[in-house]
């Protein structure tokens, strides 16, 4: 019996042995790809400045702050001709158009927009256009608790959530953005919460509804309001080309996990006019904004569905 004991021990300890050895850091040597340039481009029909952002791209293993492109020039035409010139004036890659007067808008519902960046020796370009976009008919709220503690967020606060209805014609899509204190918040790309006419998808029975209510909630970002809070919500109208864009930044962004697909490619409208020139990467992107906002009164609260 004894030597059986021993046996095994000596046996557990050979297989164990090489599992509890010192580790050795390995090195990967990756190749860099070629610096391409990133535009972050976002014209809505809001009144007041416009802001382009370009970056210039990094290793895959660079977790620096991005490198902001300078020396671009940066324009806007619209379908009427008009040309709205965006010049970066801190050198920081932010490149701005301001109106004359706060209350003058760029974009309009109906126009469409061609954006045109001249950087480096290469031209680039992209085109979108404004779509209508519903109002916001209410923003209430109720009382709602969860069962435990959460990471964030009290534990006993106020469930909100809008109501809208989707325009009647398919094939309509939407940026919901949740805001707090008059800011956005959520904007984790994970947290992107898009509706195509009143439901998720495309194939969905929901034109001409109102938005179903995950949507409707999705304002809350997996936490409670508390009293007194000031909450609220943007709608964004959005083109299809910019709902499978973003559709697919959120599928990436979450993707991770044992079962982790190789990461993707995220399309771009983003073109080079020489087809043998330098490509880029990101987005231009345009939209029509709806925007409502309260505060959380305990009073007015509505009775929990």
């Amino acid at each position: 019996m004894k030597k059986s004991t021993m046996y095994l021990l000596l046996s557990l300890f050979a297989v164990s042995a090489p599992l509890t050895s010192c580790e050795d850091a390995i090195d990967i040597n990756t190749e860099t790809g070629p610096t391409e340039l990133v535009v972050d481009g976002w014209i809505t029909n809001q009144p007041g400045p416009q802001t382009i952002k370009l970056t210039l791209s990094a290793a895959y293993f660079n977790n620096g702050p991005a490198v902001p492109a300078l020396g671009a020039e940066v324009s806007v035409i619209d379908d009427k001709g008009i040309a709205y010139i965006f010049t970066d004036e801190k050198n920081k890659g932010s490149y701005k158009w301001t109106p004359k007067s706060d209350t003058v808008a760029l974009g309009r519902i109906g126009g469409r927009y061609a954006l045109q960046i001249k950087h480096s020796g290469e031209e680039y370009t992209a085109t979108n256009e404004i779509k209508r976009v519903p109002k916001i008919d209410s923003l209430v709220y109720e009382e709602e608790s969860f069962p435990i503690n959460p990471p964030e967020g009290p534990k006993d606060g106020y469930l909100a959530q809008f109501y809208a209805r989707d325009f009647v014609g398919l094939s309509d899509t939407y940026w919901i953005k949740p805001l707090k204190s008059g800011k956005l918040y959520g904007t984790d790309p994970e947290d992107i919460s898009l509706a195509f006419d009143a439901s998720f998808s495309p194939g969905s029975p929901s034109d001409g509804l109102v938005f179903i209510k995950p949507l409707r909630q999705s304002i809350n970002v997996n936490k409670l309001f508390s009293a007194g809070d000031t909450v609220g919500v943007e709608l964004h109208s959005i083109s299809i080309e910019t709902y499978y864009f973003l559709f697919q930044v959120r599928q990436e962004s979450s993707n991770g996990g044992i079962f982790a697909v190789p990461p993707a490619n995220i399309p771009t409208n983003i073109s080079n006019k020489n087809p043998n020139g330098k490509k880029a990467l990101g987005f231009f992107g345009t939209s029509a904004v709806s925007r409502a906002e309260t505060v959380i009164n305990p009073k007015k609260a509505k009775l929990k569905e």
